[in-house]
């Protein structure tokens, strides 16, 4: 489960819901983003070669996404319900009709580097509380102290 991830900084249990961009360690708050940031090693890319052709399903050898996925990606993947529930959402709506927020959204979606320009508006108030908004939707907090019914 995502929610449970140890801060690799702090050490604290159940509470990293971050991760930085370029080496996919967990962190718990911007303390420990910068602490991260300062000492981050990045393993280096390995050479990957040209993907194949996928080839075409048939019949009799069906594949999906699902197949294609690497460990990786399947860690962070979002479920499609838990997607639907930020068009629902009247909070994520109203942040969305700032238009310096809009600007920041599409200049990141353009952005050849997205990994260093993420790490700049993760110092942008309003990036952060958008950033905060749609993980709150599709990964809400635990509640804690709360006695099961």
């Amino acid at each position: 489960m995502r929610g449970l991830r140890r801060c690799a900084v702090c050490g604290a249990a159940g509470v990293a819901k971050y991760r930085c961009p370029r080496c996919s360690a967990a962190y718990c708050s911007v303390t420990c983003c910068r602490t991260h940031r300062e000492r981050c090693t990045p393993e280096p890319k390995r050479e990957q070669e040209p993907p194949a052709a996928l080839p075409a399903p048939s019949a009799d050898s069906p594949w999906s996404v699902d197949d294609i996925l690497s460990e990786d990606d399947e860690r962070d993947r979002v479920p499609l319900q838990k997607l639907k529930l930020l068009g629902e959402s009247e909070e994520l709506r109203a942040l969305l009709l700032n238009p310096h927020l809009r600007q920041l959204l599409l200049t990141v979606d353009q952005a050849e580097d997205k990994s260093s320009l993420m790490k700049k508006y993760m110092q942008e108030p309003l990036f952060v509380e958008f950033a905060d908004c749609c993980l709150g939707i599709v990964e809400p907090p635990e509640k804690e102290n709360v006695l099961p019914e």
